[in-house]
């Protein structure tokens, strides 16, 4: 192309952006294309959970297998670990070199693995590492959208207006993750290449309506890479992120890790690294973390509540599939081959909350703000948490759809308001490597709760289920040496057992010990019934735990939320096209308390509240 030819193509593609960007319809671009994307990264963070099973047995690998557990563990973390780590860095990078330019890349990238990962053609422990290091790569793609949409949506969207773009993004990002639950089960038994072949065209038509459609509307700052600033955090959170991920495997007699010298050090040294970090950010001219705005109360208190409800939720995936898989569809008459599919089902209520509640909530809180809505949602969420806590681990399957049901609308409430009020605080220049901080916080939360709730569940199991095993198993004529060599067995591979929707005792005894064993007693215990009432008691200890856990934490994120102030609106905010504040919206501000109150310090000069 001639280099006439070449600046009259750039001046088209200006003169057509210039046209979008003043169109009023162009919001709505930005809000589907955008929503595409983070719905298609989370659908991915979860969509394997429920397939692993077919994964396993696709590359010939059981996954029960000591040897074989961090092989299951990365597969599902690695792309978590990922998404968490970079986040801050690629909305730093979008905020310095243009937010679309990174959300366009992360399309691009996110496709690229996802037809690597479709077409895996080894077996065995070389697969398994293949689909590691793709699914990983994949979660660069991931970040690079998580970090910079909500960036773009608070470019375009007009400030009356932010709380039901952002809030119709979250709610599509937090519902992606339980969406992914049923693709990953309609999708694995048909044939497990279709779990991460379903992501190519979605991600190849994203990457083409990104490209011709969204256009750079935010603020460049300019400024320099804070390489420092960006190894230390990545090293420092990827230590700790790595160190709970190994905390919830066995170590020597101990049926979790924690005691393990290496995972000590991975933690603490982590931690150390990070204090390093935030050193080297008070001090760098350009730091990728802006440690300044957690002085603002709106993005702070939004942050740290965001972080203690994705400790509630986060886990809560894990423990609701496990108690689905391996207590109560058996006993209802499900085999344990199909229970991963009918698990995800089964949760349907949690996500038809998410949809009802957030879009609603979004809304409202442009109206009224975040502290009452988000705050009102974690107390809802609380209380859903309670009375999973005292249902009895075999329910009334209508009673625990409307637990899940609150739980969602409670989660729902909270989230779009909630990251409307973080967004709105964010001064323009900021606002990539601000939404880049708030996601970390939700990813760092997702992989904390998978260590928290695992480990709260696998205490509460490790004090009974050793002789109620052992018991069980000897009083249908199991060897007392096969029964207590099984007892031994960390509690860990019965919760893995569950999650992959394997039979347990037929997995752990194996046919050398049934094939020794009368007919009708082999049956029984490998029946839809000996397993499932065996661990219900030791089962329901851990759930209590966990769950009051889960309660804490809503609650506290509650307070969090209610102490946020009230609204608060950057005063550099506003929106595509030359759209701020309505006339309205500046008297009530003029009318309210002086800024400071809001964010805990001195707003900047002419601070508004939405």
């Amino acid at each position: 192309m001639s280099s006439n030819a070449l600046t009259a193509y750039r001046a088209r593609r200006a003169a057509h952006a210039e046209r979008d960007l003043a169109s009023p319809h162009y919001k709505w671009i930005v809000l589907s294309n955008t929503t595409l994307g983070v719905l298609m990264a989370t659908i991915n963070s979860s969509i394997l959970l429920i397939a692993l099973p077919d994964i396993f047995r696709g590359i010939g690998i059981n996954p029960l297998e000591p040897s074989n557990t961090s092989l299951l563990l990365w597969l599902i973390m690695g792309y978590l670990v990922v998404t968490a780590v970079l986040v801050v860095s690629f909305g730093r990078l979008g905020d310095m070199y243009g937010r679309v330019r990174m959300y366009n890349a992360g399309f691009a990238i996110f496709t690229l693995f996802s037809i690597l990962l479709s077409i895996t053609w080894l077996q065995g422990t070389a697969a398994a590492v293949w689909l590691i290091a793709m699914r990983i790569l994949q979660g660069v793609g991931g970040a690079l959208l998580m970090a910079n949409s909500s960036a773009i949506i608070t470019d375009a969207f007009p400030v009356n207006q932010r709380g039901l773009g952002l809030g119709l993004n979250q709610v599509a990002g937090i519902a992606g993750s339980f969406l992914g639950l049923i693709l990953g089960g309609v999708l694995g038994p048909l044939e497990w290449h279709f779990v991460f072949l379903v992501s190519v065209p979605v991600g190849l038509f994203g990457t083409v309506w990104a490209s011709l459609r969204l256009h750079e509307a935010g603020t460049r700052p300019r400024s320099q890479m804070d390489w420092w600033g960006n190894l230390t955090f990545a090293v420092g959170l990827i230590a700790v992120l790595v160190g709970i991920t190994y905390g919830i495997q066995p170590y020597g007699d101990s049926p979790m890790g924690w005691t393990n010298p290496w995972v000590l050090v991975s933690i603490l040294g982590g931690a150390a690294v990070l204090v390093v970090f935030c050193v080297i950010e008070l001090r760098t001219p350009d730091p990728m973390f802006r440690l300044e705005l957690f002085r603002i109360r709106a993005f702070s208190a939004g942050n740290l509540a965001s972080l203690l409800s994705g400790l509630g939720r986060g886990g809560l995936m894990f423990i609701l599939i496990i108690w689905l898989q391996g207590i109560w569809l058996p006993r209802h008459g499900y085999s344990f081959e199909s229970t991963p599919l009918w698990a995800g089902i089964y949760m349907l209520p949690l996500t038809i909350g998410f949809l009802i509640a957030g879009p609603t909530s979004g809304w409202l809180s442009d109206r009224f703000g975040a502290r009452f809505l988000a705050t009102g949602g974690m107390l809802v969420a609380a209380a859903s948490f309670l009375w999973l806590l005292v249902l009895p681990v075999d329910f009334d399957y209508w009673v625990f759809a409307l637990a899940l049901l609150a739980n969602g609308i409670g989660m729902g409430l909270f989230a779009a308001p909630n990251r409307a009020g973080i967004m709105n605080s964010l001064p323009p220049g900021q606002r990539g490597v601000g939404a880049g901080m708030s996601t970390t916080f939700q990813n760092s939360a997702m992989v904390l709760s998978i260590g928290i709730f695992f480990s709260l569940m696998i205490a509460g199991l490790a004090g009974s289920l050793p002789h109620t095993l052992s018991a069980g198993l000897m009083a249908q004529g199991v060897p007392a040496a096969a029964a207590d060599r099984i007892a031994a067995l960390p509690p860990v591979g019965v919760l893995f057992a569950s999650l992959l929707g394997y039979n347990p005792v037929q997995t752990l005894l194996g046919p050398q010990v049934l094939g020794s064993l009368p007919p009708a007693n082999a049956q029984y215990l490998t029946g839809r019934g000996f397993f499932p009432s065996l661990i219900s008691g030791p089962f329901a200890s851990g759930l209590e735990v966990a769950f009051a856990f889960a309660v804490a934490a809503c609650v506290i994120a509650a307070i969090a939320s209610a102490l946020r102030g009230d609204r608060y609106v950057d005063p550099g905010t506003g929106a595509v096209g030359g759209e701020t504040e309505t006339a309205s919206q500046v008297a009530a501000a003029d009318r309210a308390p002086n800024a400071s109150d809001e964010a805990g310090a001195p707003a900047p000069e002419g601070g508004r509240r939405g």
